[in-house]
């Protein structure tokens, strides 16, 4: 089964906005769950614009779904933000997703390079791991690279999805699906799970799940609370396990060489 986790981050933006307590993102990650999402991402950035400490403790008290932290864990802590190894410490989430994110960076928009960066991710994963929790590093669909996540200890990759969400637009999202599904086939060989988030949405969603083999989660925020402008929140989150499921379905019929659907 492919898990739906919604991030609430964009709820919380909303709420700092007029310096308020409404909307509240626990209500929001209640309500999340009780539509039938499996999980709930939070991703607390250090200047709090969104997320913020206090809503990832209380977040982890107010459900029983899978929560899953994202972050920079190299990070340092600032103000009331402890780093995300403190957060991850005191929440303790069922997964942390790593993310090479710079302070003030207004959305992830690359992956972590792992050239470069396994030797000082390599005792942050243990770390991570030894308190219990399922470890993600949020990754580009490059197949060669994939593989070395697992050197690193990761137990799962998240692939970076915004090259396939704007291929999708321009009409060509099967073309760009082909790397993904390689990125995944590279990751199911190494032995790791499979997520995927960014800028999935209600028009690209469905053919994603419907193409990747051995897809376990994908975490979705920006469009999803966006469609809940519209639609509500619960029958946002609604529409989006349909797409979930009805990709899942093509994928069990054997429709992986299925034609990109795009407008």
């Amino acid at each position: 089964m492919i898990a739906l986790s919604v991030n609430v981050n964009k709820v919380a933006l909303l709420r700092n906005a007029r310096r308020g307590s409404a909307p509240d993102p626990v209500r929001a990650a209640r309500i999340c769950e009780e539509a039938g999402a499996h999980g709930i991402t939070v991703h607390p950035r250090p200047d709090q614009r969104h997320i913020r400490p206090g809503d990832v403790y209380a977040i982890a008290q107010a459900i029983s779904v899978e929560l899953n932290i994202e972050g920079n864990p190299f990070t340092a802590a600032q103000g009331a933000y402890p780093g995300l190894i403190e957060l991850v410490r005191r929440a303790r989430p069922a997964q942390a997703t790593l993310v090479p994110d710079a302070i003030g960076q207004t959305t992830s928009d690359h992956g972590w390079d792992l050239s470069a960066d396994a030797s000082r991710l390599q005792p942050v994963v243990a770390e991570l791991k030894n308190q219990g929790c399922r470890v993600s590093l949020f990754m580009d669909a490059v197949p060669e690279r994939i593989g070395k996540a697992r050197e690193v200890g990761a137990d799962r990759v998240e692939l970076y999805t915004e090259d396939y969400a704007r291929a999708h637009v321009q009409g060509e999202g099967g073309s760009v699906l082909r790397r993904y599904r390689d990125s995944a086939l590279a990751a199911s060989a190494a032995g790791l799970g499979i997520n995927a988030g960014h800028d999935l949405n209600l028009d690209n969603l469905t053919d994603f799940s419907a193409q990747i083999p051995g897809l376990l989660e994908v975490s979705i925020g920006q469009a999803l609370i966006a469609d809940a402008l519209e639609l509500g929140l619960a029958e946002s989150v609604r529409r989006y396990l349909a797409c979930v499921a009805r990709g899942e379905q093509i994928r069990e019929s054997g429709g992986l060489g299925a034609p990109d659907r795009s407008p």
